[in-house]
């Protein structure tokens, strides 16, 4: 069943910004390549949602503090299914435990400083931020109540995620503990067609090898 949470007839949340998902081309193949590799590391899971550049309004009251659209962001324990927003008093009250931000020659300083303080604020678990110019790549790990910055972060493992993060030249590369690494949608397209082609080179093999065994008078089904 497709999750469908409750609407707020008498207040308005607006299931957009008004700003542009990405700046350039760069920025958004990364954030595809980390939103679409983590949906299929978790298809099974019918508990983690997962959303590219959705609101999320942490507090009921928009004069408190206005919503932020992380790049990426995970969340255990609510379902898969279609939001406009992420509205957290509509999602037993459950904060995305991880977020992305992928930069771009656009985001200020004082914007990510903002950013930052929000996930502080509203129990963000772990952090990630990339520079895909720079090649810069930080994290930051909820420690006794503080998003506290990761010292080392090449080869650091997500605790809620199990994938680990390598910093190879000049790029950033991911891979899930099943040491499959994280691809583009073409990547993962030509993944498939091996995949097909292999297999189909298989069926192929299965055939000839049936084929000889008949002509020698067996059966090879009774093999």
């Amino acid at each position: 069943m497709t999750f469908i949470p409750a609407i707020d007839p008498d207040i308005e949340y607006p299931d957009s910004d008004g700003k542009p998902m990405a700046d350039n081309t760069e920025q958004y193949e990364w954030i595809v390549k980390i939103k679409e590799n983590l949906e299929i590391l978790f298809a099974n899971y019918p508990q983690v949602f997962i959303a590219g550049a959705l609101l999320w309004y942490p507090v009921q009251d928009k004069k408190i503090t206005e919503p932020v659209a992380p790049d990426v962001m995970v969340v255990f324990g609510r379902p898969k299914g279609r939001r406009g927003s992420y509205k957290q008093w509509q999602e037993d009250n459950i904060a995305p435990q991880v977020v992305f931000e992928i930069l771009s020659p656009s985001n200020s300083l004082e914007e990510m400083e903002r950013k930052l303080l929000f996930y502080q604020r509203y129990g963000v678990e772990e952090y990630y931020l990339y520079d895909p110019d720079s090649h810069n790549f930080q994290g930051w790990l909820r420690q006794e109540g503080l998003l506290s910055s990761i010292p080392e972060i090449k080869g650091w493992v997500s605790p809620r995620l199990n994938i680990r993060f390598e910093l190879r030249g000049d790029e950033l590369e991911i891979y899930g503990l099943d040491g499959q690494k994280f691809l583009s949608s073409i990547e993962l397209s030509q993944r498939l067609e091996q995949a097909r082609l292999q297999l189909e080179q298989e069926r192929l093999k299965a055939e000839r090898l049936a084929e000889y065994i008949r002509s020698l008078g067996i059966d090879p089904d009774t093999l």
